[in-house]
C-alpha cells in the first residue's frame, strides 16, 4: 500500500507575487559613474527579487510612463523602444531590451478586464518605456521572458485601478508576473537633499498602509492617500504612485512586505519597493 509520502506531489505549485517597484531614474544600468552608484541598492534588490522569482512565463508591467483614455494594452510581437528621457549619454537612445511581446496575453488581459465590466483596447504599435525596460534590464538581462504593458487610466482614480488589479488576479495564477513600475516618490522639483523631510513621511505611511495594515484599512488608505503625511509633496502628479494600486488589486487579501528601502537616493529620498503573496 502507498503511504501518503510515497503518492504526494514531487513539487508545489505557488502563485506569483504581484509587485511595486520604484524603478530609478532614467536608463540607470547603462551608465557609469556616481549617478550609477546611486542605484546600488535597487540593482541588488532587483536581481535578487528576480531570483526568487523565477523565470514566469509573462510580465505584465503597468508603467507611470503611459496613460491613454481607457486602459490600454500593448500587444505587439516585437515591440520597439521608447527612450521617454532627457539629458543622458548619447549611448542611452540606442539601448535595446529586445524582449519578445506576448499578443496572446494581450488578449487575456483584455478579456479579464472586459469581463470585469472595465473597457480596454489594445495597441499593437505600443513600445517599451523606460519604466519597463529599466527595471527588467536588471532582473531578466537576457530578455527571454515576453513582456506586455498596460496602461494607466486618464485621471488616476485608485478606485479603477484596484479595480483592474482584481480583474487581472487570476493572471498569478497563469504564471504572469503582474509588475506595477513607478516610484514610491516622485517630485521632480524637489528631488535629493530637500526632499527628505517630505519622503520620509510619505514613505514612513506607505510601508504602514501595504505592510502593517488589514486588506480593508489597506485598502481604504489607499483610496484616501491625498490625505497621506506629505503625499502632494511627494506626488504632486501621481502618474508613479497609481501603478501600486493594480499590483495591490491583484493580491488585495495578500501579505505584503518591503523588498527595497533606502534613505539617501540621490542625496536624500526616502524610496521603497513592496512585494505582495
Amino acid at each position: 500500500m502507498l503511504s501518503a509520502q510515497t503518492i504526494a506531489p514531487v513539487f508545489s505549485y505557488c502563485m506569483l507575487p504581484t509587485l511595486f517597484i520604484s524603478h530609478g531614474g532614467g536608463p540607470w544600468p547603462w551608465l557609469d559613474g556616481p549617478l550609477r552608484r546611486n542605484f546600488d541598492v535597487l540593482e541588488r534588490s532587483l536581481a535578487g527579487t528576480a531570483r526568487e522569482i523565477g523565470k514566469p512565463k509573462a510580465i505584465l508591467s503597468i508603467s507611470g510612463h503611459w496613460e491613454e483614455p481607457q486602459f490600454t494594452v500593448m500587444s505587439g510581437e516585437n515591440p520597439p523602444m521608447i527612450y521617454d528621457y532627457s539629458g543622458f549619454p548619447e549611448h542611452t537612445y540606442r539601448i535595446k531590451y529586445a524582449a519578445p511581446g506576448s499578443p496572446q496575453v494581450a488578449a487575456r488581459v483584455r478579456e479579464l478586464l472586459r469581463g470585469a465590466g472595465i473597457e480596454a483596447r489594445e495597441d499593437s504599435r505600443r513600445g517599451f518605456d523606460h519604466g519597463t525596460y529599466t527595471p527588467l534590464a536588471v532582473m531578466y538581462p537576457d530578455a527571454g521572458v515576453p513582456v506586455l504593458q498596460l496602461s494607466l487610466k486618464e485621471g488616476y482614480d485608485p478606485g479603477e485601478h484596484l479595480a483592474a488589479g482584481r480583474a487581472l488576479a487570476p493572471l498569478r495564477d497563469e504564471e504572469v508576473l503582474v509588475m506595477a513600475s513607478g516610484l514610491s516618490y516622485h517630485n521632480l522639483r524637489q528631488f535629493g537633499p530637500g526632499a527628505r523631510t517630505a519622503s520620509k513621511a510619505f514613505d514612513e505611511w506607505l510601508t504602514q498602509t501595504l505592510v502593517r495594515s488589514a486588506p480593508r484599512e489597506r485598502v481604504e488608505r489607499l483610496l484616501q492617500w491625498t490625505n497621506a503625511p506629505a503625499a502632494r509633496q511627494a506626488h504632486p502628479q501621481e502618474d508613479h504612485l497609481v501603478p501600486l494600486m493594480v499590483a495591490v488589486g491583484a493580491a488585495e487579501k495578500d501579505r505584503a512586505e518591503v523588498i527595497y528601502h533606502q534613505d539617501d537616493l540621490m542625496g536624500g529620498v526616502s524610496a521603497s519597493s513592496y512585494r505582495f503573496g
